[in-house]
């Protein structure tokens, strides 16, 4: 099958103190095309990532569609592909869970004609590693996710329409690097409490309780141990906290921090923004509403959009 489109959000994992286990699905996302049949394979790039995302079969859409058609013994044909990048790159947003989920649903597309989310969650885990950025892209909205028996378990909650603010400082921290920065135990005490506050977290979320979350957003398992990556982290933290969020929290793995907050979303950006400038890291802001659809397809090509966020 050609002409289709799939369309795959970006997500924020950890959300605070659920350290792998918390995700939250952004209206920010990456759209992939698939034009029509060739000889070979041509990837035009848009957006996030032109210049940098390599545009042939290195590409990670790619790397993961062909191992998808690997487990069914069969080969990827050529094709033109289309790629619509809104969600930046290296940003703790799940731009590579979401190129992961793009090149697997794109491999069941073309053999099934359709996609199957619950089919997608463990590969995806297996190439990628992030299973609450895979599932929250997948399924849309609040998800809890953990490993057991070796494959990932999530189940979707409820929750209201929200809006998060984000500052994006102009960093680069690769994911492997931040995983190496945390301990390899912890005390009983600090994951009984991290237990514990990202429980509240998903409370506060499901009842829109700023108050709550308010109370609640603090992390004693990773946070503490990559702030000091990020120059400016609490100054970050402390601005948009002043400027009326509830709670400001890394956005994955980092360097983006999140703010949750009933309103004034454009003023808490601007603030966090202006904090990272002070210790001298330019910055850009995004104001985004939670997706509520997970990962889309489409047979049509026309439906394709480049969907940028608000930036300030």
């Amino acid at each position: 099958m050609t002409g289709f489109v799939l369309r795959v959000p970006a997500s924020s994992a950890n959300l605070g103190p659920g350290f792998d286990s918390l995700g939250l699905a952004l209206a920010l996302y990456n759209t992939v095309v698939v034009e029509s049949p060739a000889s070979g394979l041509e990837i035009e790039i848009e957006g996030e990532g032109l210049g940098v995302l390599p545009s042939d079969a290195n590409n990670l859409v790619i790397r993961a569609a062909r191992a998808r058609c690997k487990t069914r013994n069969s080969a990827l044909p050529g094709m033109r592909i289309r790629m619509v990048n809104g969600i930046p790159v290296g940003a703790g947003l799940g731009s590579s869970a979401a190129a992961a989920l793009a090149g697997m649903a794109l491999a069941d597309v073309l053999a099934n004609g359709e996609i199957s989310k619950e089919d997608l969650l463990g590969p995806a885990f297996e190439l990628e590693g992030h299973p609450d950025n895979a599932a929250a892209a997948l399924f849309g909205g609040l998800v809890l996710v953990t490993i057991a028996g070796g494959r990932p378990i999530s189940r979707r909650v409820p929750i209201p329409e929200l809006m998060v603010a984000l500052a994006l400082p102009d960093l680069k921290l690769p994911t492997q690097t931040m995983r190496r920065a945390l301990p390899k135990t912890v005390s009983l005490k600090a994951a009984a409490s991290n237990i514990g506050l990202a429980a509240l977290t998903v409370e506060a979320l499901r009842h829109e309780d700023y108050d709550l979350l308010a109370q609640v957003s603090q992390d004693h398992l990773h946070q503490p141990h990559r702030k000091s990556f990020i120059p400016g982290f609490d100054r970050v933290v402390d601005a948009g906290k002043q400027a009326g969020a509830a709670a400001v929290v890394l956005s994955g793995a980092g360097p983006s921090l999140v703010a949750f907050a009933a309103d004034g979303h454009a003023a808490i950006a601007e603030a966090m923004v202006e904090a990272f400038k002070a210790v001298g890291l330019e910055a850009r802001s995004l104001i985004l509403g939670a997706d509520m659809e997970g990962l889309t397809f489409t047979q049509n090509p026309d439906a394709a959009q480049s969907e940028f966020p608000i930036q300030r």
